[in-house]
């Protein structure tokens, strides 16, 4: 059950306190205070959480709450907020929750009415939108592409006609491969913005058509490194929907001995045609027996 902010019987209090996600700059003057004086600090990693109280000379209480031991820590900090206490929820860098433990804390707090607050505070995701210039007034966020291929391919395909904005997070040891799939799945001609290490020194921002993004990856291998968000633009509908009988005769010849992606590459070339639109027809009709 949520809490009702008319009823005051509450006991602790459980705080979702952002944290930075490169610059120690970007936390609040209210997050500061509230670390300093509640009672205990659930942290991620308490050794990270550690770097970031010691440069603003905070000393307080840590006690680890992650993926592994999350639901027993759970219990103990209810129990804990049971009595009064006051506890600051922190996960590595962001926003707690989002891809982080600490939901379920959340969860049995709701079920036990003990107050949640909510700070407000840095996201990386959303930082990165922000600057992406793809931000139409919605946005799908997915979180890490699977680290499974065959999964991740199929994630990519399901979204392939997705309209909105798609956030994903990837890691420095995927991001070539991942750019890869997201050509083959969705779309080499599909607009991509990649967000390198938002807020931190080597922060970059760049965006360019999926296959001249990954060449341009390669081109570097610095600028692959580090924390990164991919912002891929939303699928838009072509405006000559109806392929001319002449380009699908073509490409229904060709594919009697070559594979699809080279019969639409030669269609294209001879008919002076935008391929994306018959990969389009190719996927939408893949279960024909003649495609």
């Amino acid at each position: 059950m949520l809490r009702n902010k008319m009823n005051q019987n509450y006991i602790g209090i459980l705080y979702i306190i952002p944290t930075p996600i490169g610059n120690l700059s970007d936390i609040t003057h209210r997050a500061l205070k509230i670390l300093n004086t509640v009672n205990i600090i659930a942290a991620e990693n308490i050794q990270h959480t550690n770097l970031l109280l010691q440069h603003f000379n905070i000393k307080n209480f840590l006690i680890s709450l992650n993926k592994n031991n999350e639901k027993k820590q759970s219990d103990h900090l209810i129990n804990e907020l049971k009595i009064g206490k006051k506890i600051a929820l922190v996960s590595n860098a962001g926003t707690p929750i989002i891809n982080d433990p600490g939901n379920l804390l959340i969860k049995k707090c709701h079920n036990c009415n003990i107050q949640v607050i909510p700070l407000p505070g840095p996201c990386a995701a959303i930082t990165a939108l922000s600057a992406s210039g793809l931000m139409y007034g919605r946005f799908c966020y997915e979180g890490f592409l699977p680290s499974k291929k065959q999964i991740r391919r199929n994630l990519l395909y399901s979204l392939r006609e997705e309209t909105r904005p798609i956030i994903f997070y990837e890691s420095k040891y995927r991001i070539l491969e991942s750019i890869q799939d997201i050509i083959e799945q969705i779309d080499e001609n599909r607009h991509i913005v990649i967000a390198r290490e938002i807020t931190k020194k080597w922060e970059s921002i760049y965006g360019a058509q999926a296959a001249v993004l990954l060449k341009w990856l390669k081109e570097e291998k610095n600028r692959y490194k580090g924390e990164m968000v991919i912002i891929i633009d939303g699928f838009k509908k072509s405006k000559n929907h109806n392929l001319d009988k002449k380009i699908l005769d073509t490409f229904f010849m060709l594919r009697n001995f070559c594979t699809v992606k080279t019969s639409v590459f030669i269609t294209a070339k001879i008919h002076n045609f935008n391929k994306n639109n018959l990969y389009q027809y190719v996927i939408k009709n893949k279960h024909d027996k003649k495609v």
